[in-house]
């Protein structure tokens, strides 16, 4: 995928069923902001590893709603729910992490990465998404995500994450620029959904690894 987290308001409420034994991997977050806490309470959120048996529905729902009330995927149709066993399983074959913010058990909110061309001398570089409930968004559910996929692309040796960001989307534009991400260029008319032409805008953000980058 090629998108970010819509803009506030844009989006419908997705409706999402409650999600029960979830392995953590992270300190807790509170609602209000991305920075840890050691107190484990009734607010706190977990930043979990996504498995398509735990959260394939709650993934789709979020797909789904940004394709049907926002430009933050460039899509028309819904997307069916046999779709994510395709997708799940091209993360998993390309080594991607698929991350995941839960509340209660509920999905906040979730990040990936993908590769961003199919050609062999681009394996250093990813184009990554972030997708927050609406219930969620102006809580940090999005930067405590992508500062998470950053760390995650570190470990993986990844050299660069690309953001392909719909222009009109000032609140991923301001989450990236905040993390340190740069504009890169813009697509005039790019797209077209909702009667309108749509400007694609790609942000970066260059990381210091791998550690050996070879040919090959």
């Amino acid at each position: 995928d090629a998108t970010i987290t819509p803009p506030a308001g844009t989006c419908k409420p997705c409706a999402h069923g409650h999600m029960k034994g979830a392995s953590t991997r992270s300190v807790g977050y509170s609602l209000a902001t991305s920075k840890p806490h050691t107190a484990h309470t009734q607010h706190t959120m977990q930043l979990v590893d996504c498995s398509p048996e735990r959260h394939a529905g709650a993934i789709l729902d979020l797909l789904n709603d940004a394709i049907l009330h926002s430009t933050a995927l460039y899509e028309y149709p819904p997307r069916p729910p046999q779709s994510m066993d395709a997708w799940f399983a091209g993360k998993r074959q390309g080594g991607f992490p698929v991350i995941g913010l839960e509340h209660e058990g509920r999905l906040a909110g979730f990040a990936s990465y993908g590769s961003f061309r199919a050609y062999p001398a681009f394996k250093y570089s990813v184009e990554h998404s972030v997708y927050v409930h609406a219930d969620y968004r102006g809580r940090g559910v999005g930067r405590t995500l992508l500062q998470a996929l950053i760390e995650r692309a570190r470990q993986h040796q990844r050299h660069l994450l690309v953001g392909a960001i719909d222009a009109g989307n000032a609140a991923s534009i301001a989450l990236h620029t905040g993390l340190g991400f740069v504009h890169a260029g813009t697509l005039p008319q790019a797209g077209f959904k909702f009667g309108r032409w749509l400007d694609l805008a790609f942000y970066q953000l260059t990381l210091d690894t791998p550690e050996a980058p070879a040919d090959g």
